[in-house]
C-alpha cells in the first residue's frame, strides 16, 4: 500500500525493537522516510535497522532508555547529527505488567508510569522545537502517541496502573492538541484493540491466560495493521489530523 505524503519526512519511532514499533519503522521506510529507531535493546534495534537498508531504506538504530534524561538526550543529539530536524515523532514505548493493587508491587508501578506516561513526555519535549519548526516552515509535522483500549476498559483484575498509564496517555495527547494544533502540528492518538506483540511476554500465568483467552475469543491484530494505520494519519494533507482513532480485531467488543 502507498501512502502520499511521507517520502522525505524523518521520523522517530521509539519501541522501535519489535511488535509495532518495528513494524511502523519498517513501513515508513518503505514509504520513503529517514527513520531513527530507538529501543533500550540496542542489538535488536540495530538489526531491524540493518533489514531497513537491506530492503533500500534509511534508517539509524538508537539504543536509548526513554525514562532516562541523560540518554534521550543523548539519542537527540545523535539524531540531529545524523538526520537534522524530525518532523514526524511516533511515541509507542511501553511497557504492560500485571500489577494487583493488593501486591502493592511499587516498582512494576513506578516501572509503567515512567516509560509509558514520563516517556512519552520526554520523548515530546525533546522534539516539540522539531515539530513547531517544521509546521512554521509549511510541513507536515506529526506527533503520534499509541495508547491503548484499556485506557477505557474496566473489569480486567490485575491491569488497573496500566489502564491508567494508558488513560493518562489518551488524555494527554487531547490537552497536546490545544498547544500543538495551532501551530500546524498534528496530534493523533491511537488505541489499538488486542494485538499480537511481545509486550504480554512479562505478564505472570494467571495475566497470561486472561490474554489468551482474549485473543481466542476476539482475534488479534498484527503489529503491521497497526503500522498501516499510522502511515496513514501521517501521510494525510497537513490540513487533516486524525484526532484519535481506536484500532480493533472486527472480534472484540
Amino acid at each position: 500500500m502507498s501512502y502520499e505524503n511521507l517520502a522525505g519526512r524523518t521520523a522517530v519511532v521509539t519501541g522501535a525493537a519489535s511488535g509495532i514499533g518495528e513494524a511502523v519503522a519498517v513501513t515508513l521506510a518503505a514509504q520513503g522516510a529517514r527513520v531513527a529507531l530507538l529501543a533500550r535493546r540496542a542489538e535488536r534495534v540495530q538489526a531491524v535497522a540493518e533489514k531497513i537498508l537491506a530492503d533500500g531504506g534509511q534508517a539509524l538504530a538508537v539504543g536509548a532508555d526513554v525514562t532516562d534524561d541523560a540518554s534521550v538526550t543523548a539519542a537527540v543529539a545523535r539524531i540531529h547529527e545524523a538526520y537534522g530536524a524530525v518532523d514526524l515523532v511516533v511515541n509507542n514505548a511501553g511497557v504492560m505488567l500485571s500489577t494487583p493493587i493488593d501486591a502493592a508491587r511499587t516498582d512494576e508501578w513506578q516501572r509503567m508510569i515512567d516509560t509509558n506516561v514520563t516517556g512519552v513526555l520526554r520523548i515530546t519535549g525533546a522534539f516539540a522545537g522539531d515539530l513547531t519548526a517544521a509546521a512554521a516552515e509549511g510541513r507536515a509535522a506529526d506527533l503520534v502517541n499509541v495508547s491503548s483500549v484499556a485506557a477505557h476498559l474496566t473489569g480486567f483484575p490485575g491491569f488497573a496502573v496500566y489502564g491508567a498509564t494508558k488513560a493518562a496517555v489518551t488524555h494527554l495527547s487531547a490537552l497536546l492538541r490545544a498547544e500543538f494544533g495551532p501551530l500546524g502540528v498534528r496530534v493523533t492518538n491511537i488505541e489499538p484493540g488486542v494485538t499480537q506483540t511481545e509486550l504480554a511476554a512479562h505478564l505472570d500465568a494467571g495475566a497470561q491466560e486472561l490474554v489468551d483467552g482474549l485473543v481466542e475469543a476476539s482475534g488479534a491484530l498484527a503489529a503491521e495493521d497497526l503500522a498501516d494505520v499510522v502511515a496513514y494519519v501521517t501521510g494525510l494533507p497537513r490540513h487533516v489530523n486524525l484526532r484519535q482513532i481506536m484500532v480493533l480485531p472486527t472480534g472484540q467488543v
